[in-house]
């Protein structure tokens, strides 16, 4: 199924995933009515429904817009429905969704977020829970609700590839540096200018990358929790100590 990476706002992305042999067309996530209804034209698809992650604006305040141009179902999490847009179905974890998504329990950002992982597709859209090169802001949830989110994650397949909410990347990146494989970091900072350069999305890697590369994915090896000043850490503890220490980055 053909996978359609749309910039919206300052730096967010959504995600247009089609299904050739049904004509269906889901998109994760609503920031912005006009890029993602402009994809749709452009690729000729009319759009099916709306799986949502989570109630922050820059996700959802496209939804209406889109919705009156073009009319589809929206599903959302039953424990977060109550500050989600009006949805026409509701699921838990685990729930395999129309398209062949499972539902992701993904707390940590806030306390409701969901990702979606195709496994046909080898294909995640964690949208502000794991990210490129990094995780989301704890606004809700606590740093062992984000461990076990990204522990989650971490067990699929090392050639998922991961669809993150929005483009931090060079900024993950760059905090990174103390703590991910000197080589793959080394490699992904000369080529994230040419991505830039070509108008080209940082997101999309795969979660095998993003073991060398993410702090987040990495809080159990001991180099890292040296580099944290954790010598001898638990991963836990270290995971919340790197968080704070980008929070005042």
């Amino acid at each position: 199924m053909p996978i359609e990476i749309i910039r919206c706002l300052k730096d967010n992305y959504a995600y247009l995933v089609h299904d050739d042999a049904t004509g269906e067309t889901t998109l994760i996530d609503a920031p912005e009515a006009a890029p993602i209804l402009q994809r749709l034209a452009d690729k000729g698809w009319t759009l099916t429904r709306v799986f949502i992650t989570h109630h922050h604006w820059d996700h959802v305040d496209g939804l209406a817009a889109i919705l009156e141009a073009a009319p589809a179902e929206v599903w959302g999490a039953a424990t977060d429905a109550h500050r989600l847009p009006p949805l026409d179905h509701r699921f838990q974890p685990d729930d395999i969704l129309p398209g062949g998504a499972q539902v992701l329990d993904a707390p940590g950002h806030t306390l409701g977020h969901v990702a979606f992982y195709y496994p046909a597709e080898k294909a995640l859209f964690s949208a502000d829970s794991l990210m490129t090169h990094g995780c989301g802001r704890l606004f809700e949830g606590t740093a062992d609700q984000m461990f076990e989110t990204i522990a989650r994650m971490a067990a699929l397949p090392g050639d998922t590839r991961l669809f993150s909410g929005h483009d931090y990347a060079r900024a993950n990146l760059a905090f990174a540096a103390r703590f991910a494989d000197p080589q793959a970091h080394a490699a992904r900072m000369a080529d994230l200018p040419g991505l830039a350069d070509r108008g080209e999305p940082t997101t999309g890697t795969t979660l095998e990358s993003e073991r060398l590369l993410n702090p987040y994915m990495r809080c159990h090896l001991p180099e890292v929790a040296a580099a944290a000043g954790l010598p001898g850490g638990d991963a836990r503890t270290v995971l919340a100590e790197i968080r704070r220490q980008k929070d005042n980055a």
